[in-house]
């Protein structure tokens, strides 16, 4: 009954519109739609911020993983853990409802300008997690607007410290900087970034290009570098070939002038060897036999007209005797020379009866220079 009378009330002390100038008229309109406005901005941010808030049914379950800060009458009350609660009707209320797992934002495409003035655009994905409800709830209005706001901040400010071969080289230390940077600032807001991934860098395509041509000359270089170095060293192996090509050839020479030289000493020896037994054995069958000395004398005189019939042929040079004609002239010069031959060989052989040593070898050299000189002047006398 007494509602009924205030309303009443109400209607008779309000005036009707037609009695309201234009000018209170506009004005409500401009405050009605302020206050619409606003209350569409406040739902908005808490349809971004919060989930629907629960009833207070006295009996409540809270979900796991989850946290609901209690108000009771305005003011904050306890934190209720996942399980089972209890609540006091009218007074208390469900204020904020926290959700404690690991929530993933992404960061839009943003521009950043580096060190050496190269503009960027950038994107990526925020990892973060409610630490604290208390704080999640009390010391930021819209948590998750909040930490991407600071994330594109951040970002921004560790590019322009950044060159671009840096920030493209060492994407790990940005994202590490930036987390960093991120839970210094929101330590009040209970909240803790535990990643920050850079997904995409777009540089100018101007940038883009000078990159792959420089690239490309990067690659032309080391192709011509690792070209040359391989015609250096194929030039340096066949020079070593060749060196030891003539090593082995000059070492393969001096073998064989040494197996040669030795060949031929060995010879020489033996020849000399077969000379010296030969001498022997006919000086011993002079000795033995009788009669071996005139033999030898006729030999040597026979060898001596043969050797100058052979003059003829075997010399450009002629030699021609006094009487050519004369054959009897001949064979008296042969029997001349052979019985010098065998008058030196009678006296060595007295000589070596009658003497021993130094005296013998003495005795012989007499004989051959005897024999000699009686050659020589015959040859002079013809």
């Amino acid at each position: 009954m007494l509602q009924a009378h205030r309303l009443a009330l109400r209607a008779v002390l309000r005036p009707p519109p037609s009695l309201l100038s234009p000018l209170a008229l506009s004005a409500r309109a401009a405050h009605t739609q302020s206050q619409s406005q606003s209350q569409s901005q406040s739902q908005s941010i808490g349809t971004t911020g919060r989930r629907s808030l629960p009833v207070n049914t006295v009996v409540k379950f809270v979900p796991q993983q989850e946290a609901w800060v209690v108000e009771r009458m305005g003011k904050f009350s306890r934190i209720l853990d996942p399980g089972l609660a209890i609540l006091i009707p009218l007074l208390d209320r469900i204020a904020y409802t926290q959700s404690l797992k690991e929530v993933a934002v992404e960061i839009p495409t943003q521009s950043a300008i580096t060190q050496d003035n190269v503009t960027l655009e950038l994107d990526g994905v925020l990892y973060y997690k409610v630490v604290d409800p208390y704080k999640a709830s009390y010391g930021v209005a819209n948590a998750e607007f909040s930490v991407a706001q600071l994330a594109q901040t951040t970002m921004r400010a560790e590019i322009g410290q950044m060159t671009l071969d840096t920030t493209l080289a060492e994407r790990n230390t940005l994202n590490h900087n930036i987390v960093n940077a991120i839970n210094s600032a929101s330590e009040s807001w209970g909240i803790a970034c535990l990643r920050y991934e850079i997904r995409d860098i777009h540089p100018p395509s101007k940038v883009v290009e000078a990159m792959h041509s420089q690239v490309s000359a990067e690659r032309s270089k080391r192709a011509q570098i690792l070209e040359s170095e391989g015609a250096r060293q194929s030039a340096i192996n066949v020079a070593e070939g060749a060196k030891q090509a003539q090593i082995l050839e000059s070492e393969a020479e001096k073998a064989q002038q040494i197996n040669r030289a030795l060949g031929e000493a060995e010879a020489i020896r033996q020849t000399a060897l077969a000379e010296a037994q030969a001498i022997e054995r006919v000086a011993k069958a002079i000795r033995q036999s009788d009669g071996g000395e005139l033999a030898a004398g006729l030999h040597v005189a026979q060898q001596y007209v043969e050797a100058f019939g052979k003059l003829a042929k075997e010399s450009n040079t002629i030699i021609v005797p006094a009487a050519a004609n004369d054959v009897s002239g001949m064979v008296a010069q042969a029997m001349t020379v052979f019985n010098s031959v065998a008058a030196g060989q009678k006296k060595l052989l007295a000589n070596s009866v009658g003497s021993k040593g130094t005296h013998n070898g003495g005795g012989s050299s007499a004989a051959r220079d005897e024999g000699t000189g009686g050659f020589g002047s015959e040859q002079v006398g013809h």
